[in-house]
């Protein structure tokens, strides 16, 4: 027994027992640690007094195990410290019985799951910034400069393909700096006419026009300190134009029908799906104004250049979906993963979603399999390459291009490529050697 109870002194997993009464019989050094309770107050007491578990009351894996006298691996929960903290637990649990058989009470085991829980926050919030998402290089650029640029009254442009997310990175600068607690007001300038954007953007007074019954505030004053997204800055007209160059430079607005210029405080960002450099070069858009809007200038890059993002981008749209039409589909036919990395996208990310958010209402099973599939993706993804006419082959590419984008996320440091990836480091080398994967003579280790 002397011995026994040595070696549940030294482990680092929590261990304690209970009789047929709930009430503690046993409490190891680790259980001590983890809960901030010592011992001598513990035995004796129910053991739901110590814990206060998130699983108590509704599924305690100890009741579980005592009452069908099975044993419980693994089961995820927590319990209150004696501090009041929250802290993440890894349970399992056996029944103890006497030499004839007869159940004597319950033994658990507990892990104390809180690094991992932190390093899972760390990598969340390194691969996401708002409501933008992405593990790409890429991306993780445009991710360290928000802070910066967050920070900064200059105004930004935002450039990058249809769907690519643009107003979403204009939302996270907005809500990383010192503007957040102010108004996001977002405006589509291509989809409006002249007549109706200027109104729209400067606002009117009382008889500026035909139905102008009273005084109306434009987005510019709206937007107050905060900040004014102007999407599809390249679609205005020349006219247009003048009038924006016109509020840029003097830094007020006056409405129509008005002779009163009024200061604007508001942040201008802009965004284009189009080259406002090629524009200026042709006369499409003035020079003077893409000088005013292009103080700083981020790129997003179109999803067919970062692949990698999608297996997460997939996950993300899942869950949201399903919450918001109530439904529950647990994931995807790993058949279809291969085709939709193949596929180009040319929506982007908004393509992406749609598609996902489509596949939800379609699919008659627990998960979304190759059946859901829009007809567009098959053929273009059987076309578009030509070295992976097999499921297999398309299967060994796509893992070949996870692997390689994890290792330059992690400057080919390869335990932290495994752990990015949720394998094993032994399983991450045995792949890196099964697809032929060149690795540099130096890595991230140092």
């Amino acid at each position: 027994m002397d011995s026994t109870k040595a070696i549940l002194e030294s482990i680092s997993d929590g261990v304690f027992t209970v009789d047929s009464n709930w009430k503690i019989t046993s409490f190891n050094r680790a259980a001590e640690e983890i809960t901030g309770i010592s011992r001598e107050e513990a035995i004796g007491r129910e053991c739901s007094e110590v814990f206060r578990s998130s699983m108590c009351e509704s599924a305690c894996a100890l009741r579980e195990s005592m009452s069908t006298g099975n044993q419980v691996r693994c089961r995820a929960g927590y319990i209150v410290d004696s501090d009041g903290e929250r802290i993440p637990i890894s349970v399992s649990t056996a029944v103890l019985r006497d030499g004839n058989g007869n159940v004597l009470g319950g033994a658990e085991t507990f892990r104390d799951l809180s690094e991992i829980e932190n390093l899972q926050n760390q990598l969340h919030g390194r691969y996401q910034v708002g409501d933008l998402v992405s593990r790409s290089s890429a991306m993780q650029k445009i991710f360290k400069l928000i802070s910066v640029v967050a920070s900064s009254p200059s105004t930004l442009l935002i450039q990058g393909e249809t769907g690519t997310g643009k107003e979403l990175l204009a939302s996270a600068i907005h809500s990383s700096g010192l503007r957040r607690d102010y108004p996001f007001i977002a405006v589509n300038c291509g989809a409006l006419p002249d007549s109706l954007l200027e109104s729209e953007l400067f606002g009117y007074s009382k008889g500026a026009f035909t139905g102008a019954s009273g005084d109306r505030e434009g987005k510019f004053l709206a937007a107050g300190g905060g900040t004014l997204f102007l999407d599809e800055i390249g679609d205005v007209s020349n006219a247009m134009q003048v009038k924006l160059l016109r509020v840029l430079q003097e830094k007020s607005v006056t409405p129509l029908g008005s002779n009163t210029a009024v200061p604007v405080n508001a942040r201008i960002v802009c965004a284009t799906n189009r080259d406002l450099g090629s524009m200026v070069q042709s006369g499409e858009f003035r020079q003077d104004l893409f000088y005013r809007v292009n103080v700083i200038k981020l790129e997003i890059p179109p999803l067919r250049e970062r692949q990698e993002d999608i297996p997460q981008l997939l996950d993300v749209f899942l869950e949201k979906h399903c919450y918001a039409q109530g439904v529950d589909v647990k994931g995807y036919d790993s058949q279809i993963l291969p085709l939709l990395m193949g596929y180009s996208w040319p929506g982007n990310v908004r393509e992406l979603e749609n598609f996902v958010e489509r596949a939800i209402v379609l699919s008659t099973g627990h998960e979304i399999s190759i059946q859901d599939l829009p007809e567009e993706i098959l053929p273009k993804r059987i076309k578009s390459r030509s070295d992976s006419t097999t499921m297999r082959g398309a299967k060994a590419d796509t893992e070949r291009q996870m692997i390689l984008a994890a290792l330059k996320n992690n400057r080919f440091n390869r335990t932290a490529a495994a752990l990015e990836l949720g394998i094993h480091k032994t399983t991450l080398y045995r792949r890196i050697k099964t697809l032929g994967i060149p690795l540099p003579e130096s890595d991230g280790r140092s």
